[in-house]
């Protein structure tokens, strides 16, 4: 069946808009879902106004997108998963706010607009970073309807969030471990933290919705890791090949902050073959999901070419 994965390609423009649109479908629901948890978890105006200016305008709602599908893949439904992933996407949404911050990354602009605290101002910014964070939780605590469920997302949401903040003060501060003694160990382990944990969560968290067999779990977990890690190789290289108008975002800024990249330290086509290494990977993960996997595979093509 991977090999079914690896072959079954259609042009590469029809995948990309077969995978948009399905996403853009699943997007409106998580938005939905978005802006009723806003509502009910943040309790002043200008924590609202500053949460959806934040987690409701633009971006590509990847990690909910792989909740729901994971959840669909592993014989659940959508709506059984959109809690989480509603969760999912406000703490990614947090999380950018805070990297943006001029204390950490100084950022300007995201997907293609002012930061937020470019938009509302340092205070505000910071304080809908954590009014979302809180946000994501609530949304699991009230609004998963099987205790034993909730719990085991809430676990799975808060070990994410724990391994994304330690890659996040790694990639800033540093404090390797020893046995990290090449520029490479150190790399992967910053994103399998920063970026790759919470992609995990998203993919594990919408199994866990579907009460997922373990065998599909663990294609499920496998499926994710490679995923991504593969999406921020893709991240490196966008940000050292694509202007920053193609980006969304101000692009160039980790070489000139002296950051560890993929094109860094291993080069541009190097990183290029891991992304192909890791998408293959990735593919090879999902045979125990056969046909159920489909969508997946098709956004894991997806993701390993796209240029925003």
């Amino acid at each position: 069946m991977a090999g079914e994965y690896r072959t079954a390609i259609t042009t590469e423009g029809t995948l990309e808009r077969r995978v948009q649109d399905r996403v853009s479908v699943l997007a409106l629901q998580v938005e939905e879902e978005i802006d009723r948890v806003i509502d009910q978890a943040c309790q002043s105006a200008a924590m609202r106004d500053a949460a959806r200016y934040a987690a409701l305008n633009g971006g590509k709602r990847l990690r909910p997108a792989l909740t729901l599908l994971c959840a669909k893949a592993c014989g659940g439904t959508e709506a059984d998963a959109l809690p989480a992933a509603a969760a999912v996407e406000l703490v990614h949404a947090f999380s950018l706010v805070h990297d943006d911050l001029p204390c950490m990354d100084d950022d300007d602009l995201r997907r293609g607009r002012p930061t937020l605290h470019v938009h509302a101002g340092e205070a505000t910014a910071l304080l809908a970073g954590d009014a979302m964070l809180n946000a994501a939780y609530w949304a699991l605590a009230t609004r998963v309807p099987d205790a034993t469920i909730a719990s085991n997302q809430i676990r799975e949401l808060a070990g994410a969030c724990a391994r994304m903040i330690d890659g996040q003060a790694l990639d800033t501060l540093g404090g390797f471990d020893k046995v990290l003694s090449t520029d490479e160990a150190r790399l992967r382990r910053i994103h399998q933290w920063k970026t790759g944990a919470l992609l995990s969560a998203a993919c594990r968290m919408g199994a866990i919705s579907a009460r997922a067999s373990d065998t599909h779990l663990a294609a499920i977990s496998d499926y994710a890791l490679s995923l991504g890690l593969m999406f921020q190789v893709v991240d490196d290289l966008i940000d050292v090949e694509q202007p920053t108008e193609q980006a969304g975002k101000r692009t160039g800024k980790d070489a000139d902050a002296g950051k560890l990249t993929f094109p860094g330290v291993l080069g541009v086509e190097a990183s290029r073959a891991e992304v192909g290494r890791l998408l293959d990977k990735s593919l090879c993960s999902l045979e125990p999901l056969e046909q159920s996997g489909g969508d997946l595979a098709d956004l894991a093509r997806v993701l390993a070419s796209r240029t925003r």
